[in-house]
Formats: structure tokens, sequence, C-alpha cells
């Protein structure tokens, strides 16, 4: 049975993300900060049918937990086939680049870059050992330098010094890692769900949980054969859904 590991997937897309997974027969680790909202969701998810899910303790901001998490899926399985870095904060508004505190952007890069780039170097090792892995970063079109610059953009306006930078270097290290691992079966891509309704900014997203999950495990189940070092986006489906970096 394939594995798979989604990060803060106790909720929302990343919840949704799992339950799709679940029902395509991966192994799926509920990769939660709190272990307790880690268990009521597999709860949640064995009470509608799916059994092969599990819960696993894990803060992307914390390398002890990280570590851990690594250790625990290593013993019990050896390998991973798929990893979804899916964590990640907003951080708190409002984000001007002239008046932030500094302070808000480490906390939201402290999740949303360096806690990709520690778990993905965590669980690399163990990837590695899966016939075709599969690592998803889980992005933004903010984190979109061209679309940014675009006024015709729908979202040109929305800039935040701390949350949309956090996203493009997310895309970069998604553009190194997936070049140093192209002579491998291992596919890396930047995946945004869209502008999705959830507690994250509210529900005022346009867009469902069901679908923008659905979006995401698209990517997660390619084989070795599939893209990698790409963009693709949920909102850009009239551009094949790849987006500019």
């Amino acid at each position: 049975m394939k594995t798979a590991l989604i990060t803060g997937a106790n909720k929302s897309i990343g919840f949704e993300t799992a339950r799709i997974l679940a029902k395509q027969g991966y192994f799926v680790y509920i990769g939660s900060r709190d272990i307790a909202k880690g268990q009521q969701a597999v709860e949640q998810l064995k009470a509608d049918g799916l059994t092969a899910i599990g819960a696993i303790q894990i803060d992307v901001t914390d390398k002890a937990s990280i570590n851990a998490a690594q250790q625990a899926i290593s013993q019990k399985d050896g390998k991973l086939d798929v990893l979804v870095n899916n964590a990640g904060v907003l951080g708190s508004s409002p984000q001007s680049a002239e008046s932030v505190d500094v302070a808000v952007i480490r906390e939201v890069y402290d999740t949303n870059f360096f806690g990709v780039i520690e778990v993905t170097q965590a669980f690399l090792p163990l990837i590695r050992k899966s016939d075709a892995g599969v690592i998803v970063n889980v992005t933004s079109g903010l984190g979109s330098l061209t679309l940014h610059s675009d006024p015709s953009w729908p979202y040109y306006s929305y800039k935040t010094a701390a949350y949309g930078t956090s996203k493009t270097a997310l895309n970069a290290y998604t553009v190194v890692l997936a070049f140093e691992l192209r002579d491998t079966p291992i596919r890396v891509n930047a995946v945004d769900p869209g502008y999705t309704a959830t507690d994250f900014n509210g529900h005022s997203g346009h867009q469902k949980v069901e679908d923008s999950a659905a979006f995401v495990a698209q990517y997660a189940v390619i084989g070795a054969d599939g893209p990698t070092g790409k963009f693709f986006s949920h909102d850009r489906q009239s551009e094949g859904n790849e987006s500019p970096w």
C-alpha cells in the first residue's frame, strides 16, 4: 500500500485531500500540530468508512517534532510515497512592506518556508525509497511575481509582505529541489488550490474546499512520468492550470 503524509491535515483542504487519497487506496497520515485534533479528524474519516488513516503529531516549526514523525513512519512503513506540505499560516494583518513587524514575517516564514524545507529534508530519505515519490508544496497565486506585476490580474491589489512573499520563496525552493531531483523518479511541484472558502480567509473564497482538495490530490498521485518543477493553479483553468512564476 502506498503511503502519504499531509501536514496540517486535521481540517479544510488538507483534511479533504486526505479523504481523497484514502479513497484511492493510500494509507494517509493526518499530520497535525495538535495530536488530539488529528485523532478527531481520523475518527471522522473512519466514521465515513475510511480505515487506512492514522494521526501523527508534527509541528513543522519544531525540528524534534519533525524528526519524531519521520522516525515513526520509517519504523512502520520504511518509506513514504507522497508528501503534501500543506501546513501554512497567514499571519496577522495588515502586512504593509513599509510597516509590517519583522516578527510577523519571521513567524509566517517559519511555517510556510523554513518548515517546508525541514520537513522535506527529513522525509526525503523515505521518499527516495518509493518507486515514484511525489512532493507537493501547497502554494498560492499570491506567490507569483509575474501575476503581481500584471494590473489586470484579479488579485493585483492584494499584496502581503509576509504571506505572499513566503509563498514566492516556497516556489523558488520548489524549482531548486525539482532540479536537484530531476534524474530521480521523484516529482516535485508547487500547487495552488486557489481562493477557497476556509477558516484561513474567513470563508471568503469562491471555491469549495472539496474541489480545491481534488486539485491538490490530482498532483499528489502523479507517477514518475508526471510533471516536475511546475507551478499549477486551480484559478488558471483556461491556461491549462499552469501558473507563471
